[in-house]
């Protein structure tokens, strides 16, 4: 039985960066030797609500051969060295870790990797901004005015909370959070192709299909054809037809690849209704944990990802006559990648095609990278844009489009179905719906003084928005239209009827720091060819006009020519899992378009070394191998692996499968009665103790709910969400096979902890942990079980870490033990002996795992000289 958060008994802890003895080696005094002191009565009353209320013994913890089994997998290099990673042997079976008091936090490299890389603490981002002294980077960093007071007065609306105390605790704004899933994740944009019937259409009436001849040609000719489109071009839907008609799937399949899952299921479904066949016939897609293919398929279209996972497979990609790269612009990591691995595949089989769409930006890169390979521009009618610039830099960026937008529309009569709407560029949710309500706010205003103002659709769109809503920006209206974007109106929609665009010369991005291993949500410039494909947007359909809110200095001198590629700002543990799992040993060999840092890919193999996924010589293990089977985030994928040892692996795998999607929580944010409700809501699903564990009760309650879309729409949750949690739970549990369950919450907890202990916190103060390795201090995320607690459990572990505002988020925490940090994360926490300083503990574990190393050494010379 389930039971709801309550208040935790929190210890007498404390993290102190600095200990008698110091260090004197540089690199190692760069990371402090954190000492944690073990509260007395750390989650004590929580145990014991525990174990009134579970039907199982909570205590128990998995048995002897369990985890004997879960570290066997540490044990193989007395066959085979290869097979290890850091063994247990730097902690030894014998030390009994029940209990422990105090706790060292140290860190150990492999032989492998540069020490001073992984082991510095100074943060280190990615330059993603060329002058930190300009305009519009100030601008980025202080934010709109109008938008910093409107969360100010949503605030204030909300009311205030009280802890068990007595203090204040001043509600968190969760939206802007959750915009990161927004941001740089599964993109709902509806295509307006969509919706137009394929009967009606007419195809020959495409730009794509007036040079047909001139394309087909070209591609006969040529091994690689990079192919440059407006978006409703029509290269998209009709390359794979023309290959189709020509006979190029006479020895082997049509591979179309898309950066994003609802693109190649939308193009899929559109290009099968031309041709006039059911999706999984000749034309099938395939995206994570859903195939739409059979032995018939022709035509695939298809995630990056899904391609780049097939090579593990197939390396020479044998099933496949030609691939379409399409929107390679975009510069997703899996594209990068990709063009890497095609780049061998092309030189190995010569009846091998590429064929590689874009818009204008990049397209001279793609070539270059591909030998000087030929470019086709496909012809389409541009009308002239006129490109105004501020004479002096804005203030508020919103205040400006706003103000902007209105005096388009009160200057610039419209009749209906005239070119005349308005396309503004602004950078996320939060900032597009409150440009919309002060827009809507202000032309109220002014049509109290004048009642005969036209009327003014203001409409927003990003990729959370219902689909019902992004319909309207398609449809037919008397009014002008006033559409408030993301980025993805750059080149992923076709809008008619663009005459203004108005350019806000900002963007959000999300940055992995490989120092404090989190992403951040960074308001950034946007590049010269982003500015030049916005202010395109207005010269589609007739002569436009784009108003750029900077100046001509901050296009010039605070704009790159081009966007950083998703590579060099990204975590790439599971890219480097995949290039180890081709074989390719030498990573800064690999032909990267262009290449990550050498700190970032020192710190995701450390990473991996660290969770077991490669050993001490930067090899995959046996791990390393089955993490790689699953398309999953590694540390999720490990603890669906252990899981079995903990007979918990049906509850975990409910639990990744809730991970691995959008967050389940809706948050109405105009209705504070909506917005109280839905906190209410939330708190009744809430299990004390565990984000982790509330995941798993809501998981369990949808799949209990007899009408499922009612019941998430009456409690607040994300319907599409829990139902691609629960697609994904199908799709996971056939790679899983033997599923158990025990209904052992502490298992459960313990299992999570096996997986997750890099990320450990620390309580720090009311509200906040500090992260033990890092030191960081960190802010309890407003969704979470925790959230407003006065009491709370001295250890957490955390799932991810994220910037929002200047402010570092921990999101779905679990409470762990002290014990199980130092029973799994060995790597970094050891129980303190009486008398022995952090400085000497430190030098023991350097010497052990030294000598380790020396052994290893000696039998990996021992199998080679006997081979």
């Amino acid at each position: 039985m389930f039971k709801k958060r309550g208040n935790f008994k929190k210890g007498n802890s404390k993290i102190s960066s600095k200990d008698e003895g110091g260090l004197e080696d540089d690199i190692l005094s760069s990371t402090p030797i954190l000492s944690i002191k073990r509260g007395k009565e750390h989650c004590v009353e929580f145990k014991k609500k525990q174990k009134l209320e579970n039907t199982q013994d909570l205590t128990a913890k998995p048995d002897d051969d369990a985890e004997e089994s879960y570290f066997e997998q540490f044990d193989d290099y007395e066959v085979d060295p290869s097979k290890t990673t850091c063994t247990k042997q730097i902690l030894s079976k014998n030390i009994d870790t029940t209990g422990v008091n105090d706790i060292f936090v140290h860190r150990l490299t492999p032989p492998f990797l540069d020490s001073h890389s992984v082991l510095t603490t100074r943060q280190n981002i990615a330059e993603i901004v060329r002058d930190k002294s300009g305009d519009l980077y100030k601008l980025s960093k202080n934010g709109s005015t109008i938008l910093n007071e409107k969360r100010r007065l949503n605030e204030i609306s909300k009311g205030r909370e009280m802890d068990t105390k007595g203090k204040t605790l001043q509600l968190e704004k969760v939206s802007e959070s959750l915009e990161m899933e927004d941001e740089e994740g599964e993109t709902a944009i509806l295509q307006d192709t969509e919706h137009l019937s394929a009967k009606s259409f007419n195809r020959e009436s495409l730009p794509a299909y007036k040079v047909r001849d001139q394309l087909m040609n070209l591609i006969n000719e040529n091994q690689v054809l990079i192919v440059i489109g407006e978006t409703g071009s029509g290269k998209t839907t009709q390359l794979p037809q023309f290959l189709y008609e020509k006979g190029y799937t006479k020895n082997g399949m049509i591979g179309i690849t898309q950066p994003r899952r609802m693109a190649a299921v939308s193009v899929a479904e559109r290009v099968g209704e031309e041709m006039g066949v059911a999706i999984g016939t000749k034309v099938g897609f395939t995206i994570r944990f859903n195939d739409k293919t059979s032995s018939d398929t022709q035509i695939k279209f298809m995630t990056d990802g899904i391609l780049l996972r097939e090579t593990l497979h197939d390396p020479l990609l044998s099933k496949y006559s030609c691939v379409i790269m399409d929107e390679a612009h975009e510069r997703s990591l899996n594209t990068d990648i990709l063009f890497g691995i095609i780049k061998k595949v092309l030189m190995k089989r010569r009846d091998f095609k590429l064929i590689i769409t874009s818009a204008t930006m990049n397209s001279l890169k793609f070539s270059r990278f591909f030998n000087n390979a030929p470019q086709f521009q496909i012809p389409g009618k541009t009308f002239p844009v006129d490109i105004m610039f501020q004479s002096i830099p804005s203030a508020d960026y919103i205040d400006s489009a706003v103000k902007q937008a209105l005096k388009i529309h009160l200057s610039n009569p419209h009749a209906k179905g005239e070119h005349g709407d308005i396309l503004v560029f602004m950078t996320g949710q939060e900032d597009i719906e409150v440009t919309c309500q002060v827009m809507e706010d202000e032309l109220q205003k002014l049509k109290k003084i004048n009642p005969s103002i036209n009327g003014l659709d203001v409409l927003p769109v990003y990729s959370s928005l219902s689909s019902q809503c992004q319909l309207k920006i398609f449809s037919e209206s008397e009014n002008r239209k006033c559409i408030v974007a993301t980025n993805i109106a750059e080149t992923s929609l076709t809008l008619h009827h663009v005459k203004f665009v108005i350019d806000s010369g900002l963007m959000k991005l999300k940055v992995y720091n490989p120092k404090l291993n989190m992403d951040a949500l960074q308001m950034v410039p946007i590049s010269k060819a982003q500015a030049k494909q916005r202010s395109g947007r207005a010269g589609r359909v007739c002569p436009g006009q784009c108003f750029r809110l900077y100046t001509l200095t901050s296009y010039e001198e605070e704009m790159w020519d081009e966007p950083i590629p998703e590579i060099q700002r990204s975590n790439l543990m599971n890219t480097i899992l995949l290039l180890k799992n081709l074989n390719i040993k030498d990573l800064g060999k690999f032909p990267f378009v262009d290449s990550p840092s050498k700190e970032a890919l020192e710190t995701s193999q450390y990473d991996l070394w660290t969770i077991g996924a490669l050993n001490n010589f930067g090899e995959l293990t046996e791990l390393g191998k089955k993490i790689t089977r699953y398309p999953i985030d590694p540390m999720l994928s490990k603890m669906l692996i252990i899981s079995k040892e903990y007979s918990c692996s049906a509850e975990i795998l409910r639990i990744v499968s809730m991970l691995s999607v959008p967050p389940v929580f809706n948050t109405p944010k105009r209705d504070s009665n909506l917005t109280q409700k839905a906190t209410q809501a939330r708190e009744n699903f809430q299990i004390e103790g565990s984000d982790h564990l509330t995941l798993l009760n809501i998981f369990n309650q949808f799949e209990n709910a007899r009408n499922k879309e009612k019941w998430c729409t009456k409690n607040f949750l994300n319907f599409k969400s829990l139902r691609q949690a629960y697609e994904i739970h199908s799709q996971l549990k056939q790679l899983t096979g033997d599923i158990r369950s025990n209904n052992n919450w502490n298992a459960i907890r313990e299992c999570i902890c096996a997986s997750y202990f890099p990320n450990a916190a620390e309580f720090f103060k009311h509200g906040q942990y500090k992260h033990c390795r890092l030191g960081l201090e960190m802010y309890i995320h407003p969704t979470s079980v925790f959230f407003g607690l006065g009491d709370v459990p001295r250890f957490v572990v955390f799932h991810e870490l994220v910037m929002t505002s200047q402010k570092q988020q921990i999101h779905y925490l679990t409470s762990v033990e002290a014990d199980w940090l130092v029973k799994y994360g060995y790597l970094f926490y050891s129980p303190c002996v009486r008398g022995i300083s952090s400085r000497e503990n430190q030098k023991i574990k350097e010497q052990e795992y030294l000598n380790l190393i020396e052994h290893e050494k000696g039998l990996r010379n021992n199998k080679s000289i006997k081979d």
